[in-house]
């Protein structure tokens, strides 16, 4: 990533992160960075590709966008992220409940299956 301080251009920045310039502009477009401009030229610093982390982050995780903005917010908001760790694990909690019950679907629903191409195979002739 970029020394302290150091200053990245659109192209730069996307490349370090493994996503496209379109995709900055995205997160861009809805809030979640504010990159600096010189004319019609983004700059970002440390603190917008640290807040593109966390936000690729969240996202791998399940997370919807209004989670993720919520959570930078009160980053922002709350020096020593109390309020944010807290808001963090309780909805971490409840993704791991999402998680969970999708699991058990699956795994029924890979156990159904399983029993039909069982079935399937032993009528194959």
């Amino acid at each position: 990533m970029q020394a302290e301080g150091e200053l990245s251009g659109i192209q730069d920045l996307a490349a370090s992160l493994g996503i496209t310039p379109r995709t900055l502009r995205f997160y861009e477009d809805r809030g979640l960075i504010e990159p600096r401009r010189v004319g019609t030229t983004r700059i970002y610093t440390k603190r917008e590709a640290a807040r593109m982390q966390l936000i690729l982050r969240g996202k791998r995780l399940g997370f919807s966008l209004r989670d993720i903005k919520d959570f930078l917010d009160l980053y922002d908001a709350d020096p020593q992220h109390i309020e944010q760790m807290r808001a963090l694990a309780g909805r971490c909690r409840e993704r791991i409940e999402e998680l969970e019950k999708q699991e058990a679907a699956l795994r029924q629903t890979l156990e159904e299956l399983r029993l039909i191409e069982s079935e399937a195979v032993r009528r194959i002739p």
